[in-house]
């Protein structure tokens, strides 16, 4: 009797394993919330002469397939100190994102769901110094993340970012262009349903 009761616990802790994994797998119709935060490392002609910066960051995307998604994000404006020939200044950059993300496991039974992205930024600058202007700008973007996920709507998040953005401004009335290709890297969270 013993041995029923056993075999019994084992097959019903089993299925109940199997099926929350089946709930775990990304699938067409999910909507992928994420938030955390950030730091922005400027590459680029802007290596050195720009700060670091850290912030929040946070996208909205929808599974139109199993494997693919369409992403929109944001993040808050990060607030760059720099340097340049004899001139110190400051400015805000603010980056939204377009991305389509794919999901090499969405639609497995997998508590790992690793994706990658490829998209369009539109940077945003505001609030420069004076004697400086920077225009907004359109790059294209590249991205690489992972959600371990922890319950079925509930996911830990990481990722790591590069958008190639070339930005004309002014400088004492001297226009130029700079490098600023910020690579971002953060963590946080993504809710799923």
């Amino acid at each position: 009797m013993t041995k029923i009761k056993l075999l019994s616990a084992a097959i019903i802790a089993g299925s109940t394993f199997a099926a929350s994994q089946a709930a775990l797998a990304y699938e067409a119709g999910d909507v992928l919330v994420r938030g955390g935060i950030a730091k922005v490392n400027p590459e680029g002609d802007a290596e050195g002469m720009l700060s670091n910066e850290n912030g929040f960051v946070g996208s909205l995307g929808f599974m139109v397939h199993d494997k693919l998604a369409i992403s929109l994000g944001a993040g808050e404006e990060f607030e760059h100190e720099f340097d340049q020939d004899a001139y110190s200044g400051k400015f805000e950059q603010q980056p939204f994102d377009l991305m389509v993300q794919y999901y090499p496991l969405g639609g497995l039974d997998s508590r790992i769901q690793p994706y990658a992205g490829v998209g369009a930024n539109y940077t945003r600058f505001s609030s420069e110094s004076d004697g400086l202007s920077i225009d907004n700008t359109w790059a294209p973007k590249g991205e690489l993340g992972v959600d371990l996920m922890v319950t079925e709507n509930l996911a830990l998040n990481g990722f790591a970012s590069y958008t190639n953005l070339d930005a004309d401004y002014s400088l004492n009335g001297v226009s130029n262009e700079a490098d600023i290709d910020p690579i971002i890297v953060g963590g946080g969270v993504t809710f799923s349903f």
